[in-house]
C-alpha cells in the first residue's frame, strides 16, 4: 500500500510539477520580487545595492500629485469600460439575439471588428483621426464654416479623456458583445415566448427576464473591465504623444513605466516604480471585491 502511495505521489508531482515550477518563475517570483523591491532604494545606476526604506515609497506616492491626477484618469477609464461598453455591449447582444435588425451576422463582425486588430495600430489611427489637421478637425471645419477650426479636444486637460473613451468604447464594446451573446444561446426561448403571449413588453423581456439571467456574466465582464482598464497602457500610450498631452492623459500604467524606465536615473525611482505597481494591483483587487460585494448584496449569480 505504501509502494502504491508512493508511486501515485510521483505521478501526482510529475504532472503538477513543471506547471508549479513555471508559475513559480513567471508569476510568483516577479510578484514578490516586485514587493520586496518597493521597501527598498534600487537603483541600477549605483551598482544594485539595496537598503531597506521602510514605506518610504508609498508615502512618496500618495503626496505625489502625479499619482492622483493618473489615479483619477484610470477611475473614468473604469467608469468608462463598466459604465459604458458592458451595458452597449448588453444591449447590442440583445438585439442581435432577438434579431431586432436585419443582416445580424454582418452587424456582429462590424463591431468585433476592431478585436481582430492591433492596439497600436488602433491607437495610430485615432492619433491621426484626432490631430488637428485630421478628419475630426475637417469635420469641424465643414459643418462651421471656419476654415481655421481645430479639434482641440487631446490638448487640454479637462477634455483629453473624451475621444480617449469614445476610442476604448468603440474597440472594446464587441468583445463583451460576444461574450453576453453566448451566454444569451442558454436562455430558453419557451420562456422568452411564454412572456409574450401573456403580453410581456420586449422591455420587460430585457428586464424581467435577460438580466437576472446573466447577472452572473454581467459580473465576470465587470471583473475583466476593471482588470484591463487598470492594466490599460498600449492604446492611451499610442494614442497621445509625447509631452503635455500625454501627462494630461496619463494613467497610472503609463506613470509607473514613466518612473521606472524613463526616470530611473534618479534616487529611488526605479523602486518608486515598483510600489507604484503594487498600488495598481491592490486597487484592481480592491475593486473587484467591491464589485463581488455589490453583486452579492443586489443577487448576483445566475438562475439555472
Amino acid at each position: 500500500m505504501k509502494k502504491l502511495d508512493k508511486k501515485a505521489l510521483l505521478v501526482y508531482l510529475g504532472f503538477i510539477g513543471p506547471g508549479l515550477l513555471v508559475y513559480l518563475l513567471i508569476v510568483a517570483y516577479p510578484i514578490i520580487y516586485s514587493v520586496l523591491l518597493s521597501f527598498s532604494d534600487f537603483n541600477p545606476n549605483r551598482g544594485g545595492g539595496w537598503n531597506f526604506v521602510g514605506l518610504l515609497q508609498y508615502s512618496t506616492m500618495f503626496k505625489d500629485p502625479a499619482f492622483w491626477h493618473a489615479l483619477k484618469n484610470n477611475m473614468i477609464v473604469v467608469g468608462i469600460s463598466v459604465f459604458g461598453q458592458i451595458p452597449i455591449g448588453f444591449m447590442l447582444a440583445y438585439i442581435l439575439y432577438r434579431r431586432l435588425v436585419k443582416s445580424t451576422s454582418f452587424f456582429q463582425t462590424m463591431v468585433f471588428l476592431p478585436n481582430f486588430l492591433s492596439t497600436i495600430v488602433i491607437g495610430t489611427l485615432w492619433k491621426k483621426l484626432f490631430s488637428a489637421d485630421g478628419p475630426a478637425s475637417v469635420i469641424i471645419q465643414l459643418f462651421t464654416g471656419n476654415p481655421n477650426a481645430q479639434f482641440d479636444a487631446m490638448l487640454k486637460p479637462e477634455t483629453v479623456m473624451f475621444p480617449i473613451g469614445f476610442a476604448l468604447i468603440w474597440i472594446y464594446t464587441g468583445f463583451y458583445m460576444i461574450i453576453f451573446l453566448a451566454n444569451l444561446q442558454k436562455v430558453n426561448s419557451s420562456v422568452i415566448e411564454a412572456a409574450k403571449i401573456d403580453g410581456a413588453t420586449e422591455f420587460q423581456i430585457f428586464s424581467k427576464i435577460i438580466v437576472p439571467v446573466l447577472s452572473g456574466t454581467i459580473l465576470v465582464s465587470t471583473i475583466l473591465a476593471i482588470a484591463g482598464s487598470l492594466r490599460g497602457f498600449d492604446l492611451i500610450f499610442s494614442i497621445t504623444t509625447q509631452g503635455l498631452q500625454r501627462q494630461n492623459a496619463e494613467v497610472l500604467p503609463i506613470f509607473m513605466y514613466r518612473t521606472a524606465f524613463q526616470n530611473y536615473s534618479n534616487e529611488m525611482r526605479f523602486a518608486y516604480g515598483s510600489a507604484i505597481s503594487n498600488a495598481i494591483v491592490i486597487i484592481s483587487v480592491s475593486l473587484i471585491m467591491f464589485s463581488n460585494w455589490v453583486s452579492a448584496k443586489v443577487g448576483g449569480g445566475e438562475e439555472n
